[in-house]
């Protein structure tokens, strides 16, 4: 029985994290395919080019609930002393998220969905993540660099709120994964030729 929950959580996380809000969202309004646009990403930042700032702050929402919701269920409805299911229902969503079943593996990048987790996890470190992306990107105009210092800082942070192991464990996978996403990020941003925020 109990395999077959840590089964379910897994299967489970995965699919909801495959649910791409952004691509269906500019699908529905405009009939586009988001992978088609910009930077082909099925994130927030790249529905912003497509239907503006109010689309842009709804998806990011969006993904945070779709981040969370998995590792609530896992939380409060199994058996989970050590927080076993809920650091795999938290690595499975991010995964779902950058890599959804329904898309031919190609969504977003898994910041906000990783938020999402975070906060399921642990509400305070959430909101301190979510505050330093929010900072660190309205001062450089750069949503890739919040997105990197955030997720960088967050199992630092999870050790100093005294969490699980397993909980820094998943926050230094999710920051290792979510900054391997970003790595073409990376190259733009060392050579000057990243995006701004507008």
């Amino acid at each position: 029985m109990e395999y077959l929950v840590i089964f379910a959580v897994v299967i489970g996380a995965y699919l909801i994290g495959s649910i791409s809000t952004g691509y269906l969202i500019v699908k529905a309004k405009t009939g586009q395919d988001i992978r088609q646009v910009g930077s082909g990403s099925t994130g927030a930042t790249n529905v912003k080019r497509v239907l503006g700032k109010k689309w842009f702050f709804i998806v990011l929402l969006l993904d945070a609930l779709k981040g969370a919701t998995p590792v609530l269920l896992a939380k409060y409805l199994t058996v989970d002393p050590y927080g076993v299911n809920a650091v795999l229902a938290s690595i499975f969503v991010i995964i779902g998220h950058s890599k959804p079943i329904f898309l031919q593996f190609k969504g977003g990048k898994s910041v906000a969905s990783g938020v999402g987790t975070i906060l399921a996890l642990n509400w305070m470190v959430g909101l301190t993540i979510a505050a330093i992306w929010g900072t660190i990107t309205y001062i450089s105009k750069y949503v890739s660099l919040g997105s990197i210092i955030a997720l960088g800082v967050s199992p630092i942070l999870m050790y100093l709120f005294k969490n699980p192991i397993g909980y820094i464990a998943y926050c230094l996978i999710a920051a290792i994964y979510i900054i391997y996403l970003h790595r073409e990020n990376i190259v733009r941003l060392i050579k000057g030729e990243e995006n701004k925020v507008r």
